[in-house]
Formats: C-alpha cells, structure tokens, sequence
C-alpha cells in the first residue's frame, strides 16, 4: 500500500501571506497547479492558497438575504459571512484570501486515507507535514499515477 512520503512532490512550491495574489495565481498557472501552500518564514504552514480561492474573487457580491415578521427585517445569513466572503472578494495579499487550517497528512498516512480525506472534504491538494514541518504535497494527480503500472 502506498504512503503518502511514496508519492508526494518533495520540491513543493511555497508563498508567503504576504505574497500578492497575483503572483500566487501566475505560479498556479505556471505550474499547472491548484493550490499552493503559505507559509511563514520558519517554514512553517500557515494555510492553503488555491484556485477556488481565487475564482471566488470574480463572483458576484453576496447580498444577505432578509424576510420580515412583524415590520422587522430578519437576515437569512449572518452578517459575518458576508463580511468575510467580501474581505476575500478584496484581498490583495494571500493571506487575506488563504485557506487557514488546512487538513494536512504525514509522511506515513495510507493512500486510501489520503484519497478519503479529498473526497469527503472536496479538497485537490494536500500539504504533508513531518514535525510540523512542510515535507511535501500531494495533489489529486499524484493518486492518480497510482493507477498506472509503473
């Protein structure tokens, strides 16, 4: 069975939260990458910059939602949401825009746990953390190089 240190990317390409986002998106492409991790100057991870995140910058404004009861006006969604879904539609750097938190695996993780952890989570890449450290990265792709006999 394979592990995830068997089929990482051991040159991971990084930013930092300070990076402008449109350099994380020229690397994206560059690359032909989703996603790319962020991370602080001791190299350790602070989140997941990827594609969605910034297609989310060329979505429409999320208007909140009312209905009224009684003469009052009642949001459907919190105002906090909005907020947050309007600081990322703005961000300039990756760290306003990032992903924080990311789900991340070790070098000894199972492939099929790997694979479960995209799928329930809907996400395509994941970092690889050894020590709190950033070892690697394992996109989508790279699962599906299993399937090829070697």
């Amino acid at each position: 069975m394979y592990k995830a240190e068997d089929i990482m990317t051991k040159k991971v390409i990084v930013v930092q939260p300070e990076t402008e986002i449109v350099q994380a998106a020229r690397l994206l492409l560059e690359h032909h990458i989703n996603g790319l991790p962020v991370v602080d100057q001791d190299g350790r991870l602070e989140g997941m910059i990827c594609q969605d995140d910034l297609v989310t910058q060329q979505k429409k404004i999320p208007l909140p939602s009312y209905f009224i009861i009684l003469d009052s006006l009642i949001p459907l969604s919190s105002q906090k949401d909005v907020e947050k879904a309007l600081k990322k539609m703005a961000a300039i750097t990756v760290a306003e825009a990032m992903s924080t938190d990311p789900i991340t695996v070790g070098p000894d993780t199972e492939l099929e746990e790997i694979a479960t952890l995209m799928v329930k989570h809907n996400i395509h890449t994941v970092p690889v953390l050894d020590q709190g450290r950033l070892v690697g990265i394992i996109g989508k792709e790279d699962i599906l190089k299993t399937l090829i006999p070697g």
